[in-house]
């Protein structure tokens, strides 16, 4: 423990000024090593239907626990807009925080800080009803040899009558991954949930695979079909075609409004929006007679391409 209160002092030393620098007492540095908690992370996502800006306090699991980000956006609610709240901003720096003392991984190298559960909030807006995923707590997650779809539990109408918890599933990428691809899901179902105006039909994972960022996905479709043999017998059947999806994102949609003064890469409060468009490239045509006597031409998707 000595080495490491050594260390500590000395980059204090280094980096501030003597007088600034005070290690708190009694600190064990080996238990801080295995933290891994959920911290504050807000994100404005618009006007509620009276006009007041809306920030949602979505969460993020730290692998490395010091200082919290939430505290200097406590007064965010008294500014009527985001640019009044930018400009009266001013987040002093402290020089010796305790993110200096939390640099070593939360889990282990053999683990990750993950969500142990997300709770599906409701927001209305002006622009209509909006679904928020908020984490709410978090925990050490083993790290995968391969890509594989693992349990994620979601909460829905949470503190209602109508409370229901969905196993909606997600992808746990491996260890390490080819470069330009990543572990997304291929496959998914649908659950069930009950509300008080009707039920619901929620999108689950079925099964991941590693793919590029922009992909195609199966999405198979039926079709009557109608033949006639050589003695003219007509028979009708069911055509099954997979008219494919494009899924995935091609460039980060999301921007920092405010960063953290004393640490330039940590954002306290993040503006969602949208990159460009992972769109079909490639395509394949199926022609049939339907059962009108008609012919019916359906487009099937070959592959998928990022908008330029």
């Amino acid at each position: 423990v000595s080495w490491l209160v050594g260390y500590h002092l000395a980059e204090c030393r280094i980096n501030t000024f003597p007088s600034a620098c005070v290690l708190p007492k009694h600190r064990n540095l080996f238990t801080e090593r295995a933290c891994c908690r959920r911290q504050s992370h807000f994100v404005y996502v618009g006007q509620d239907i009276s006009g007041s800006p809306v920030n949602v306090d979505v969460g993020t699991c730290r692998a490395h626990c010091g200082g919290t980000y939430d505290a200097g956006l406590l007064g965010y609610s008294r500014h009527s807009s985001m640019l009044d709240f930018l400009r009266s901003k001013k987040v002093p720096s402290h020089p010796c925080s305790d993110d200096h003392a939390a640099l070593a991984p939360s889990c282990g190298v053999t683990s990750t800080c993950q969500p142990t559960g997300l709770r599906v909030s409701r927001v209305m807006l002006l622009d209509g009803l909006r679904e928020v995923e908020v984490i709410e707590d978090c925990h050490c997650e083993a790290r995968m040899s391969q890509c594989l779809r693992v349990p994620a539990l979601k909460t829905y109408h949470p503190d209602t009558p109508y409370e229901t918890v969905v196993d909606a599933g997600k992808c746990a990428a491996p260890k390490t991954e080819k470069a330009g691809f990543s572990c997304v899901p291929t496959k998914f179902d649908a659950a069930l949930v009950e509300t008080p105006n009707k039920v619901e039909l929620v999108q689950t994972v079925e099964a991941c695979n590693m793919e590029e960022s922009c992909y195609r996905v199966p999405y198979v479709e039926y079709y009557y079909e109608v033949t006639y043999s050589t003695d003219g017998v007509r028979k009708e059947m069911v055509k099954e075609i997979d008219v494919g999806r494009c899924l995935g994102s091609c460039t980060p949609g999301n921007r920092c409004l405010l960063r953290n003064s004393s640490d330039p890469e940590g954002c306290l409060l993040w503006a969602e929006g949208s990159g460009n468009t992972c769109i079909p490239q490639g395509y394949e045509s199926h022609t049939f007679l339907n059962q009108h006597g008609q012919i019916r031409t359906v487009l099937a998707i070959t592959s998928c391409v990022c908008q330029p």
